[in-house]
């Protein structure tokens, strides 16, 4: 199994009625140089200004961004080229980052490589050091610049520290 850390940027709250702007994805491994990142264009006339402004992107740029299907499919690839077995999906906010992978991955392709299933990188540091008020972005490297694969490799980092530090058995 290969843990893939996602992080996903998008112009409102929830897919389908808004859209998935960005993504990035890094294999969990010790260099986290085997990365992934997808612009997508929207699919939907629906935006919320605040939320695209996150990332960077202006409404304009994000209409001359990749077909979502053609997006999809190579990650689908990219997934089956750089996974040992199943991948897993991990991200920050699973919730979010989650539900619009899940969603554009059966909407467009009709399955989703990484199944029914996700995990949540906070809520396993917290389950590791046992305390529910902790927070792991301490942890993180790389700045957290809402760039999808930076966010993804820092959280990346996260977790390999997680690893190191306390022991953790898990198989990467």
């Amino acid at each position: 199994m290969s843990y893939i850390m996602v992080d996903v940027e998008a112009d409102g709250p929830i897919p389908g009625d808004y859209s998935m702007i960005s993504f990035g994805a890094v294999v969990v491994e010790e260099k986290l140089n085997r990365t992934f990142y997808g612009q997508l264009r929207p699919i939907s006339d629906e935006w919320v200004p605040e939320a695209l402004a996150v990332s960077g992107f202006s409404r304009e740029e994000t209409l001359e961004f990749d077909e979502p299907a053609e997006v999809m499919e190579r990650f689908a690839a990219w997934l089956a080229e750089n996974s040992v077995k199943k991948p897993i999906f991990i991200a920050d906010n699973n919730g979010f980052d989650w539900q619009f992978i899940n969603w554009y991955f059966h909407h467009f392709l009709g399955r989703n490589p990484f199944g029914f299933s996700s995990m949540n990188l906070g809520t396993l540091y917290k389950g590791v050091i046992r305390d529910m008020f902790k927070n792991f972005k301490h942890l993180r490297d790389t700045r957290h610049t809402h760039h999808p694969v930076d966010d993804a490799i820092g959280n990346a980092e996260a977790m390999l520290k997680i690893i190191d530090r306390y022991e953790l058995k898990i198989r990467l």
